[in-house]
């Protein structure tokens, strides 16, 4: 089932998730819904709280479901190293249509459970490592929004007050 996705200005997206203390049947389908609804936004990741589920999974897949094999589910993830530094452009599910510069590693390696309760250990370079800070990020009730300053966020904040104002966001 594909579940309607937060955007930025809901309060939210700006709370911490709380650990998954048992995979349950439950859990199993929100994973699901999360990876259909992740290939319709179309994204390469999404976070429980995005889809207003306040649990520390998300679901990846830098390939954009065209690769085989490559979609990742992490249940309670948690940083094992990060290293290096990468500035490129990033969007988000939350905040359609805006991109901008953000800092992040160029290497993280990530440990977490699966969908079926495996442990799981993935170090990422690159997009992968991106994508995993941007993710981890929302599960500490962090948007990309926030870790920009000056006036790149402003300009972002302010087209967004003026679509809600109007009526389209």
């Amino acid at each position: 089932m594909i579940r309607p996705i937060l955007r930025f200005g809901d309060e939210f997206l700006h709370q911490a998730a709380s650990p998954v203390e048992e995979i349950t049947p439950e859990i199993q389908r929100l994973v699901d819904d999360m990876v259909e609804t992740m290939y319709a936004a179309p994204g390469i990741g999404l976070a429980a709280p995005q889809v207003g589920v306040p649990l520390r999974i998300f679901v990846a897949d830098v390939s954009g479901g065209h690769g085989h094999g490559e979609l990742l589910t992490f249940i309670n993830p948690e940083f094992m190293e990060r290293g290096g530094t990468q500035r490129e452009d990033e969007g988000c599910l939350s905040v359609p249509g805006f991109n901008a510069s953000v800092m992040r590693s160029s290497r993280a390696v990530l440990k977490g459970l699966t969908r079926d309760g495996r442990e799981l250990v993935v170090e990422g370079s690159g997009l992968l490592a991106r994508c995993f800070e941007h993710e981890m990020d929302h599960l500490d009730g962090t948007l990309f929004v926030d870790r920009l300053r000056g006036l790149q966020k402003d300009l972002i904040v302010r087209k967004i007050r003026k679509l809600t104002r109007s009526g389209k966001w």
